[in-house]
């Protein structure tokens, strides 16, 4: 990017930033091509510690598990798999996908405090480090479960944020979000687009990603880096997002730029983020510090991008304390994520907490998640025959398709918007005194209920 080309040779973190293909060439050159696997490449995150070999045989995976799953999967190298293969439940955690979406708003006080701000470039530090603060939570090494075609997730009880996701669109996999307080809104359209690279993945993070700050009408746009998993089948895997996230201020022409270094030899860089916030004149003013794992800092600097004398580095944010031991690595959040304590009154049928699958996997039984979770994909695979036998097409209920397709680094998105029937829904729901008072537990789940068949 400009402005990256532009803070080289500046000072403060140009030793840093000028060494990050440096650091990933060495790693990759030390354990590539071992092991007797075409296309396997292992990486141990400590670099050096142990061989390649020794890590191979490290990981979640039994041995006969890891070799047959090998010889099914090698076969999709280079290709986008993020529907299109079929994974076992040991390496999920109990989660959707939505949920995980959900899990941006843990620090939404950061949010509040842009909203709040004078300053406009302290307000884009706010801002940034909310987006940085769900790393922590993203570094977790299972996956989530695919949404079913109309599913959702609903969460309240936090902050007085109002969150809902939807599952948009089967084929390509699309999920639209939409958060709300009394301080700013929050909407996504998220389209995931992988590509499968044997015993590593590369996500691209194809979507778009908007808040608005509703003191000054400010609206904000956020640009995230690509992740890549390491050591899928063989060895430990472990999640790096090299690369840069820009955020910027449409309203002003301010941006942030922060580069996430890639991890090297012995664990050099790993988790570090470096970077400026701009003004309109791409000129530094702000520097910005950290882990995203631990925390960020900030200090006001001069046009070369150095500390301005007497101030000081100050840190905008920690990570909150986590549970010691657990077994999915979960934050205290992601654990209310999961529980009814953040759900509304009388809970949509199709909220991903409801899913059977998701349930008996949190509860430990992964031979009835499997069953469970397959039972699912057969029933959605039906629901699809009867649309198109009917020829109906789905349409989500809380989010409209628009006509604006946008582009990003990784490929076009369609963007889905709000419609605001569920502001409307949920303010029925609080304020009538007729509803049945059904324990949200008992509700089954049935993601079919409420989509819409519209005649093509």
């Amino acid at each position: 990017m400009g402005s990256h080309e532009k803070n080289e040779n500046k000072g403060f973190f140009a030793a840093m930033t000028s060494g990050f293909s440096i650091f990933s060439n060495a790693m990759h050159r030390s354990v590539n091509g071992l092991l007797g696997y075409e296309g396997v490449e292992v990486i141990n995150p400590e670099g050096g510690k142990e061989d390649a070999e020794e890590e191979a045989q490290r990981g979640r995976w039994k041995p006969e598990e890891r070799d047959g799953y090998w010889k099914m999967m090698h076969k999709y190298i280079g290709s986008d798999v993020t529907s299109m293969v079929t994974l076992p439940v040991i390496i999920f955690e109990p989660m959707t996908m939505l949920q995980k979406m959900a899990e941006l708003m843990e620090y939404s006080y950061l949010l509040d405090q842009a909203d709040k701000c004078e300053d406009p470039y302290m307000r884009m530090v706010y801002a940034s480090s909310w987006a940085i603060s769900v790393y922590f939570a993203y570094q977790r090494t299972w996956k989530p479960f695919n949404p079913i075609l109309g599913e959702t997730y609903e969460m309240a009880n936090h902050g007085g944020v109002s969150f809902l996701a939807e599952q948009v669109s089967h084929h390509p996999p699309m999920s639209a979000g939409h958060a709300e307080n009394e301080h700013f809104t929050y909407d996504v359209s998220s389209k995931l687009k992988t590509k499968f690279l044997g015993n590593s993945v590369d996500v691209y993070p194809v979507g778009r990603t908007r808040v608005t700050l509703k003191k000054d009408g400010v609206v904000i746009d956020l640009v995230p880096p690509p992740t890549k998993v390491n050591n899928l089948i063989f060895g430990r895997t472990w999640i790096d997002s090299p690369g840069e996230m820009i955020m910027t201020n449409l309203t002003t022409g301010d941006k942030v730029v922060l580069y996430f270094q890639p991890c090297g030899w012995f664990g050099a860089g790993r988790y570090e983020v470096d970077g400026y916030v701009y003004n309109s004149a791409e000129e530094p003013k702000i520097l910005m510090t950290g882990k995203w794992n631990e925390s960020m800092s900030y200090q006001p600097c001069d046009l070369e991008g150095e500390p301005l004398p007497d101030t000081e580095l100050k840190e905008v944010w920690h990570v909150a304390d986590v549970p010691a031991n657990d077994k999915f690595d979960y934050t205290y959040f992601a654990h209310k994520l999961n529980s009814f304590d953040t759900a509304p009154r009388k809970l949509l049928p199709s909220d991903s907490r409801l899913r059977p699958d998701r349930f008996a996997l949190e509860m430990g039984d992964l031979s009835k998640s499997g069953a469970e979770k397959s039972s699912l994909e057969e029933r959605q695979r039906a629901e699809k025959k009867i649309r198109e036998a009917k020829e109906h097409k789905f349409a989500p209920r809380w989010f409209d398709l628009t006509e604006e397709v946008t582009s990003t680094p990784w490929g076009d998105l369609e963007i889905y918007q709000y419609n605001g029937k569920y502001t409307e829904h949920r303010t029925a729901i609080d304020n009538s005194d007729s509803i049945d008072h059904v324990d949200n537990k008992d509700i089954e789940f049935n993601p079919w209920q409420y989509g819409d068949l519209s005649k093509e």
